[in-house]
């Protein structure tokens, strides 16, 4: 089956918004996609891509990154900077483009769930004169009708981290799957088999969310723990507080919580701490925030799954570069992930180079 978001491609849009559709699928479209968002067969789904590689082998299989052309200007386009992962991701991106010589304009929506205005951003974009976008998609479609209009006017479109364009061309960031199993693998090996978890998903219908808590679900029922509940708490930290105090309610036996990220799993450990049970109930959140770090050092949450952020954003430049200069990189280019707790939170994070 072949889609495209053509022709009345913004009343598609809208109906995407207004219904909530996410176009998924667990196979990967052809390497040589016609379009970000014409799909052949299923959508392209980053955590099963064909000829993936990790972003530290592209030096030595491409050289060099490529000099950027004198006044060079990119567009990037964020998923919400209210939140501290966007916010180091952004910096990351503006760090290497300095070092490039590259400027780089960074919007975002007004929430993380401001799609229609995320949209608009990008039809504003796409008029400036920027040579590459790289964007992260509030949901796999609603920024189709200005990528189609992008990729018409032969932009380079590079998809960042999640929401996942259905056909992305070429995509950056970390494997969503692997931050699930990360922490599921860690409550396997630290608590008592048959015990019970719970997971605190992000946006319904998300990409990350749903490959997040597929991996530590999925992981966590193979290992032998006993997942109670699996409620969302749409990137928020009040509605994931509230949902936490509900399950341990409920749950009085509950031996841990992953949280999706580390702003729900912030509010996790409130409804921990309000319930007196610090230090008695396990919480892993993801992404790296600073703020993490510091619940970890003092006890608040158990641990994070770093999918750092500011690497990521460097990594896209650097991608985005070698697109730009010519060279054939593969489709899609993961940053990496680790699991961090006490026993390493003072580790240095990964540097690009």
């Amino acid at each position: 089956m072949k889609a495209t978001f053509g022709k009345n491609s913004r009343a598609f849009a809208a109906a995407v918004l207004s219904l909530g559709l996410v176009v998924g699928g667990t196979s990967y479209a052809s390497a040589a996609a016609p379009g970000s968002c014409v799909v052949t067969g299923s959508a392209f789904s980053t955590d099963e891509a064909k000829g993936g590689v990790n972003f530290s082998t592209l030096s030595k299989s491409l050289g060099a990154v490529p000099k950027a052309p004198k006044g060079l200007k990119m567009g990037s386009l964020m998923k919400f900077l209210g939140n501290q992962y966007w916010i180091d991701l952004a910096a990351g991106q503006k760090t290497r483009a300095e070092k490039y010589g590259v400027t780089i304009d960074v919007q975002a929506a007004s929430s993380e769930s401001d799609q229609v205005g995320q949209l608009n951003s990008m039809e504003t974009m796409v008029k400036k004169s920027y040579k590459a976008l790289l964007v992260s998609p509030q949901s796999n479609t609603n920024l189709c009708p200005a990528v189609e209009k992008a990729e018409a006017k032969k932009l380079l479109v590079l998809n960042v981290n999640d929401g996942v364009l259905p056909g992305a061309r070429q995509w950056v960031g970390p494997n969503q799957i692997s931050n699930g199993v990360l922490a599921a693998e860690y409550f396997i090996k630290n608590l008592p088999a048959g015990s019970e978890v719970a997971n605190i998903q992000g946006q319904v219908g998300a990409y990350a969310a749903i490959q997040r808590t597929k991996g530590f679900v999925d992981t966590a029922k193979k290992g032998g723990l006993n997942v109670v509940a699996s409620v969302p708490g749409n990137w928020d930290v009040t509605t994931a507080a509230n949902a936490a105090a509900a399950i341990l309610k409920d749950h009085p036996n509950l031996k841990a919580f992953y949280a999706n990220n580390d702003g729900m799993a912030l509010g996790v450990a409130t409804a921990v701490n309000n319930a007196g049970l610090k230090g008695k109930v396990m919480i892993i959140g993801t992404d790296g925030i600073s703020d993490a770090y510091t619940a970890i050092k003092n006890g608040d949450i158990t641990g994070t799954v770093d999918s750092y952020p500011n690497l990521t954003g460097q990594a896209a430049v650097d991608v985005a570069l070698r697109l730009l200069g010519g060279q054939k990189v593969p489709r899609a280019v993961y940053t990496p992930v680790a699991l961090i707790t006490k026993a390493n939170v003072n580790t240095p994070a990964p540097k690009l180079g």
